[in-house]
């Protein structure tokens, strides 16, 4: 009885694994179809989150079933609760990821403001910061997980780095106001994205000790 109970939890990780693998294409391919007006790819994206929304709610019922029918304790019960609260925050990044694909398609072929360099590295790290965290939820590493909390540092630099440059672009030629405005909502969602990783690495903390630490920078 144990074992099976074991083997379900590991398979429920496991979904959670393919749900980041999911996320971190979407994160990956948005900024891709941004950077390279690549509108066919842009609107794969959004329809792909779906299949997102969809693995969200498939391992939210199997969470519900197996506490329905094993009643798991203490640190089983957590990892429970945590995937739970993992798949919401994936989810939400996939929406992010979304949200620049939306954006890839608003700017269509307009003339860009400026040559994409700090977006496309604030999407590898936003990506690196993913795949480590679900890492630590594997390896249930807290220290692990509060260096990827530490390095949402990075992301929000490059963020404020791109914001003062387009605000820059814009102070100096209104016209492109609307074009500068959409790359920083880009960015933006990285940057909550990013935000959105540190609240995964916050639900390892709770797996290994069982209580919730804001360990990760201030969110809004």
């Amino acid at each position: 009885m144990r074992k099976d109970y074991e083997r379900s939890l590991k398979a429920l990780q496991d979904e959670v694994l393919v749900m980041g693998s999911m996320v971190e294409k979407s994160i990956l391919w948005s900024v891709d179809a941004l950077k390279n007006r690549d509108l066919e790819l842009a609107r794969q994206i959004i329809i792909g989150d779906e299949a997102i929304n969809q693995k969200r709610f498939d391992i939210e019922e199997e969470c519900i079933e197996l506490i329905a029918t094993q009643q798991p304790m203490a640190v089983d019960l957590r990892i429970i609760i945590a995937i739970l609260n993992i798949v919401v925050d994936l989810e939400r990044i996939g929406d992010h990821s979304e949200g620049i694909a939306k954006i890839a398609i608003m700017i269509g072929n307009e003339p860009p403001v400026k040559p994409l360099i700090d977006i496309p590295r604030m999407a590898e790290r936003t990506v690196l910061m993913l795949r480590e965290g679900l890492d630590s939820f594997i390896k249930r590493d807290v220290t692990l997980a509060k260096q990827v909390c530490d390095d949402d540092e990075g992301v929000d630099e490059l963020y404020d780095q791109v914001f003062r440059e387009l605000l820059l672009i814009m102070a100096e030629n209104p016209k492109t106001i609307g074009r500068a405005t959409r790359l920083i909502w880009a960015a933006h969602n990285l940057e909550r994205s990013a935000d959105r990783i540190t609240n995964i690495c916050e639900r390892v903390v709770f797996i290994a000790t069982g209580r919730m630490e804001d360990i990760g920078a201030s969110k809004y």
